[in-house]
């Protein structure tokens, strides 16, 4: 093995098919879509060099602040949501349903195999205000209440997009979690135990310290993934009512596509990605003291 990776050519051989499927997969793309930045067309009608112009016109565009203030707040709040409730599913799983925890993971977890069109049309369903009504609105009308058209109303919309990806989400967080606290040696809990350690304080003092890496990963994971939301908001909302549910891929994709104008969907897929690098830097340098100690 040695011999084999001391020689150059063997590791070239040995990698150089994979590098170069990952360049054309990966690095091609990215620097063809950072060329269509500075570029105003598409391919049908050809392209213009306008140099800065699609960043000047992304900082005026009231649509474009618009969808970043709603990715910006979709992303924090489900955030927060999937891996706080994945980080409680996961310490139940360990500390107080260890015999049943394999039957009640599965049935957490099931929402995650579930194709996004196919839960998006069970929330309308459950939601649906006319020209039926949906059970939830049914259950408002049992108690004397009017029935609510949740997805006409931005809030409404907005929230029930947050409860539609944390039910389809948090069992994915509560595995990933729950393979981080399962690491943590049973003397060190033991030994925690013993010195007066116990619920709360046990978690706050040793769980927690122990399973940060893990919790860290989930944050990145889940930040990433929330930043780049399309396939729920397009399956449950299309972006509505009006524009209120527009992430920023959505935007970016109908102004790709649907008006032709690559250049500055470009420009907007590099501001998504920025904000990404952003993101994770935070929570990387935040956390980098705590994962150096000890």
């Amino acid at each position: 093995m040695h011999k084999v990776l001391g020689d150059k050519r063997a590791v070239f051989l040995l990698l150089g098919p994979a590098l170069l499927v990952y360049t054309l997969i990966m690095v091609v793309p990215i620097v063809w879509s950072m060329f269509y930045t500075v570029q105003d067309g598409n391919p049908i009608v050809g392209f213009t060099f306008v140099g800065f112009d699609n960043f000047a016109k992304f900082f005026q565009d009231p649509a474009a602040w618009d969808a970043l203030l709603f990715t910006l707040k979709y992303a924090l709040v489900l955030t927060v949501l999937q891996v706080g409730f994945g980080y409680l599913l996961s310490l139940m799983y360990v500390f107080w349903l260890r015999r049943g925890s394999s039957a009640i993971r599965t049935i957490v977890f099931f929402p995650v195999v579930l194709p996004t069109v196919a839960v998006a049309l069970l929330f309308q369903r459950l939601f649906e205000a006319a020209p039926t009504t949906g059970p939830v609105n049914a259950l408002l009308n049992a108690f004397g209440l009017d029935s609510i058209d949740w997805f006409g109303t931005p809030g409404a919309a907005f929230w029930i997009i947050i409860l539609m990806d944390l039910w389809r989400s948090m069992g994915f967080y509560a595995v990933l979690l729950y393979a981080g606290l399962v690491d943590i040696p049973d003397d060190i809990l033991e030994s925690a135990r013993l010195d007066g350690a116990a619920g709360w304080k046990l978690v706050r003092t040793i769980v927690l310290p122990l399973s940060l890496p893990v919790l860290l990963s989930s944050l990145i994971f889940s930040i990433n993934g929330t930043l780049k939301v399309f396939d729920t908001v397009v399956a449950l909302t299309n972006g509505g009512p009006g524009s209120a549910t527009t992430p920023l891929t959505l935007y970016m994709f109908r102004t790709s596509f649907s008006y032709g104008d690559f250049g500055y969907g470009s420009t907007i897929a590099l501001m998504l990605t920025v904000l990404c690098l952003l993101f994770t830097l935070f929570i990387f340098r935040s956390t980098r003291r705590d994962l150096t100690k000890d």
